[in-house]
């Protein structure tokens, strides 16, 4: 399963154990009100429609959740990832055993609201950043056990994924500066373990010469208003890339990408995006 945009892949055995703990989750010992309510082979037709606009992610994933717990089902997918989709679109249509079906219902559905949420709040960030030079990041702040499905929905969205975990690259922040003595110090031990393109915290134009002094690769420019911003860029003359992060919301975000920075590093697109209005009916169709 691969974003149609970054070229991010969720592994097929991750996906399967991901499903595994949250069908465990929910399901107990098993659906008590299904399986008392519903007959064994009664058939039931379902239709996924979302009821806001869209951006679709997860789809496949629910997909896969249904066909775990009723794997004679017939689920048809109308809009695959990455499609943007208008409210009252039919997303999938499902045939198949009622039990297994609903007992699904709500992973599937949790599972798809969460992601096309994360891809939603993303696109519009990209968007209103489109035509500048600047790139739209996403960062680790994301649900734990979720990060790898957080940032497929990013990329999705138009992001391109940040570090996936904390051995995807060096990232100098203020605690390791502290501990270390200094920030030039921090980059020496990096580079005498030699770890490539290494990027530094920066909170103030001090740290910026600082980091460029030391051989830093990138700059994260931590919290800086735009005319710092606009500063480091004139500090920094392509000596280094430069990250803008902190605070950056769908107002500012424009902005900031006019001050000249390489990328944008948004928390928010995966750690306060809304879940998407979503629903799951029967149908006689």
């Amino acid at each position: 399963m691969t974003s149609p945009r970054s070229g991010t892949a969720l592994d097929a055995d991750a996906v399967s154990r991901f499903i595994d703990r949250a069908l465990a989750e929910d399901l107990g010992r098993g659906d008590i009100t299904s399986n008392a309510v519903i007959p064994e082979n009664a058939v039931v037709k379902l239709v996924m429609t979302t009821r806001q606009d869209i951006v679709v992610a997860g789809i496949g994933i629910a997909a896969l959740v249904f066909l775990r717990l009723a794997s004679k089902a017939r689920v048809t997918v109308e809009a695959p990832d990455g499609t943007g989709a208008k409210a009252a679109t039919v997303l999938a249509r499902l045939e198949g055993p009622a039990r297994g079906l609903l007992s699904a219902e709500r992973t599937a559905l949790n599972i798809v609201q969460h992601l096309s949420g994360i891809a939603t709040l993303t696109r519009a960030y990209a968007e209103r950043i489109a035509g500048s030079p600047a790139v739209l990041m996403d960062t680790r702040k994301t649900v734990p056990g979720l990060r790898k499905l957080a940032k497929y929905a990013t990329a999705i969205g138009g992001a391109r994924n940040h570090r996936l975990a904390l051995d995807d690259g060096v990232l100098i922040k203020d605690n390791h500066i502290a501990v270390a003595g200094s920030l030039g110090e921090a980059v020496k031990r990096a580079k005498a373990k030699g770890l490539q393109s290494i990027e530094v915290e920066c909170d103030s134009l001090g740290q910026v010469e600082e980091a460029l002094a030391a051989g830093a690769g990138r700059l994260l420019l931590d919290n800086m208003d735009l005319a710092t911003l606009r500063r480091a860029v004139e500090l920094t003359g392509g000596r280094a890339e430069l990250e803008a992060s902190g605070g950056v919301t769908l107002e500012s975000v424009r902005a900031i990408a006019e001050t000249g920075v390489d990328f944008i590093s948004a928390g928010r697109i995966t750690s306060s995006a809304p879940a998407a209005d979503i629903g799951l009916d029967s149908t006689a169709e």
